[in-house]
């Protein structure tokens, strides 16, 4: 059992959309896939990894530090202790070789990449959609394929207005969808408040909508817009301050009654460990965002979760950033509380298999193996039309 070949790309997913902290003119993303010599029904093997959006492509580590060391090593090292699987416990061990800990950057990008075509390729390998082999291999062996989704857009960009951003929101409204998300701290308060209470008219109740500043405030500025959310009994108000700022978010919760969201610029454990260390997060209320594919992978996600029952947070806490695959496949075999989706943007990359079915803001996941990328036409034809030919 061994890698034949790997291979990485770089894919754009620009758009003109923007949010209070940066416009996504140039994103771009990484694109890994990685082929074996295991064979199904007489095709060999190919996992693919990607990671999230708002991470420009990482190509270069990739290139020049991440696939080598996979390359370099031996069949041997790269399997389980039975020899009947890869092991994405040792390829990651192998993969953060001579790394020092700390200062996380886009290397978290780089690994959570590989490390998500691993996955790919170990439950394919064991013939299971990867939420099923996480639930009996790392999980209380219970697995769903039904789970909490919401609609993440909202964004700001040149031209639109209020009309515009209602338009939007109700498409999503007529998917399936009961709870959306939209940005906020992109224009001033008062034009934010009209933005809000415009979309509120739409989904009826403040605990069908999340705002997002995307770190964009100072205390001062957030605690005024916490004053000013509270009355509406959002379902969260997310990111309101640097990531890192473990203090703006400590005090924030003091003077905002209502829940709070973050953590998706969290990369690693240790980092997720400081929010709930000094941030002042509340496990009964708050919400947990944690990105498996910025943050190292799902090896690394596992301890993140595991350091959390140490906490005695539960996983039900964790909504997960990213909006793809990888996490919807977490939430549905690791018992957390659901996933965020992008319906209209960061496509192909974004979503959920074709023939999935949302209502009242569940998704219900057709029968598929792996990932389940196959399983999405546009995205399956992309990775065929960018690998292995």
């Amino acid at each position: 059992m061994k890698i034949i070949e790997i291979q990485e790309k770089t894919f754009p997913i620009n758009s003109d959309i923007k949010n209070a902290y940066i416009s996504f003119a140039k994103m771009d993303c990484s694109v890994v896939a990685i082929k074996t010599d295991v064979k199904i029904n007489g095709e060999n093997i190919i996992g693919y990894g990607f990671h999230s959006n708002g991470r420009y492509a990482v190509g270069e580590l990739l290139k020049k530090r991440f696939i080598p060391r996979l390359k370099e090593a031996s069949s041997k090292s790269l399997v389980n202790d039975v020899g009947d699987n890869f092991s994405p416990e040792k390829i990651w061990k192998i993969l953060m070789q001579n790394e020092k800990p700390g200062g996380h950057g886009e290397r978290s990008t780089a690994v959570g990449t590989i490390d998500m075509a691993i996955w790919d390729i170990v439950s394919k390998i064991e013939q299971v959609p990867l939420y099923e082999l996480l639930a009996k291999k790392y999980g209380d062996g219970k697995f769903t394929n039904k789970i909490f989704v919401y609609a993440a857009g909202g964004y700001y960009y040149p031209g639109k207005d209020i009309p515009m951003l209602m338009e939007e929101m109700k498409s999503y409204l007529n998917m399936g969808f009961t709870t959306v998300k939209m940005k906020i701290g992109g224009a001033s308060l008062v034009e934010d408040l009209k933005r809000i209470e415009s979309v509120l008219k739409l989904v009826g109740s403040g605990k069908n909508l999340c705002v997002d500043a995307n770190g964009r405030f100072d205390l001062k500025t957030a605690i005024e817009y916490g004053k000013a959310l509270e009355q509406y009994k959002l379902k969260w108000f997310e990111e309101a301050g640097d990531p890192l700022d473990y203090q703006l978010n400590a005090e924030l919760s003091k003077n905002y009654k209502n829940s709070l969201a973050t953590g998706e610029n969290l990369f690693s454990m240790q980092d997720s460990r400081n929010l709930i260390r000094y941030g002042g997060m509340r496990k009964d209320i708050d919400w947990l965002q944690f990105d498996c594919s910025l943050s190292y992978g799902l090896v690394e996600y596992l301890k993140t979760l595991s350091m959390m029952k140490e906490y005695n947070w539960s996983s039900r806490r964790v909504i997960p950033h990213g909006g793809h695959q990888l996490s919807c496949n977490i939430a549905a075999g690791l018992n957390l509380g659901g996933n965020e989706i992008y319906p209209s943007l960061f496509q192909p990359f974004g979503g959920f298999p074709d023939e999935s079915l949302v209502e009242d803001s569940f998704v219900t996941f057709p029968k598929f193996i792996g990932m389940g990328y196959e399983k999405k036409e546009k995205l399956n034809n992309l990775l065929k039309k960018l690998f292995f030919h």
